[in-house]
C-alpha cells in the first residue's frame, strides 16, 4: 500500500486473559515508534471500554479513539451502553453491518421474492423478526422516494446522523454498490424523517435501561 504506518489499529476483541496494562503498553510503543497513529477497539462491552480508557489514563498511555460496533436500523443494541460510554469518554463509534447484511439495501421488501443473489439469501434468508424489518424497509423506501435517494443511502445516512458516529463501514460487492453507498454522505435526513425511522426501528429495551427510562429526568440526552 506504499505506507510504513497504520492510521488506525483496532483491537478486534477484549482479551480477558491478558492484563489490560500490557495491551496498552504494547499499543503505546507502536504509537511512539510512529508505526500506528491511533488505536481503537471493536466488539467490546461497555465495561471493557471503560476499563481500557480508565487504565490508559491511570498509566498515561495511548487512549482508544474509536469503537467499531454492529449498528444499523435493524440492530440498535449499541445505543443502550456503547454509544453512551463513547459519548462520555470521547470514543467515537464506527458502525459495521450498516445495512444489516444487505437486509436494508433495498433488495428485501415486503411481499417480494428474496433475490437469490442477495447477501440475505446467501446468509440463510430472513428471520423471525421479519415484521419489524419490513416496517423499517417500508419507511426507508418512502423516504427514499421523497428524497430521490436509494434505500441504502437513507439507511446509512440515518447512521451518520446518530450521536458519536464518526464513520460507517460499507460492504459493497461492486463498483455500482460502492458509488451508491458513497451517496449517503453530503446530505442529512430531516428531524421528522429521523423521528420516523427511530420510531419504526424501536425495539424492546433490556434492563436496567428499561427501568432508567421510567425516570427521564435522571438521564442526560446524548448530543
Amino acid at each position: 500500500m506504499g505506507t510504513d504506518y497504520i492510521d488506525l489499529l483496532q483491537l478486534h476483541g477484549y482479551d480477558e486473559n491478558v492484563p489490560v496494562e500490557e495491551t496498552l503498553l504494547a499499543l503505546d510503543d507502536l504509537v511512539a515508534a510512529g508505526k500506528v497513529r491511533y488505536v481503537g477497539t471493536s466488539n467490546f462491552s461497555g465495561w471493557h471500554i471503560m476499563t481500557m480508557v480508565a487504565c490508559a489514563d491511570q498509566i498515561a498511555c495511548v487512549r482508544p479513539v474509536s469503537h467499531q460496533v454492529q449498528y444499523s436500523l435493524l440492530c440498535r443494541d449499541a445505543e443502550h451502553e456503547l454509544v453512551a460510554v463513547g459519548a462520555d469518554q470521547g470514543v467515537d463509534t464506527i458502525a459495521w453491518s450498516s445495512l444489516a447484511g444487505g437486509k436494508l439495501s433495498g433488495k428485501v421488501r415486503r411481499d417480494c421474492p428474496l433475490p437469490a443473489d442477495s447477501r440475505t439469501a446467501k446468509l440463510g434468508g430472513l428471520s423471525h423478526d421479519d415484521a419489524r424489518l419490513f416496517d423499517i424497509t417500508d419507511a426507508l423506501a418512502g423516504i427514499a422516494e421523497q428524497r430521490g435517494k436509494s434505500v441504502a443511502q437513507v439507511a446509512i445516512n440515518w447512521l451518520l446522523c446518530r450521536p458519536t458516529v464518526a464513520s460507517v463501514v460499507i460492504g459493497a460487492r461492486s463498483e455500482q454498490q460502492l458509488l451508491d453507498n458513497l451517496g449517503a454522505e453530503g446530505w442529512a435526513l430531516s428531524p421528522d424523517e429521523l423521528t420516523r425511522l427511530d420510531a419504526v426501528s424501536a425495539a424492546p429495551v433490556p434492563y436496567p435501561y428499561s427501568h432508567q427510562r421510567m425516570f427521564p429526568e435522571l438521564v442526560k440526552p446524548l448530543a
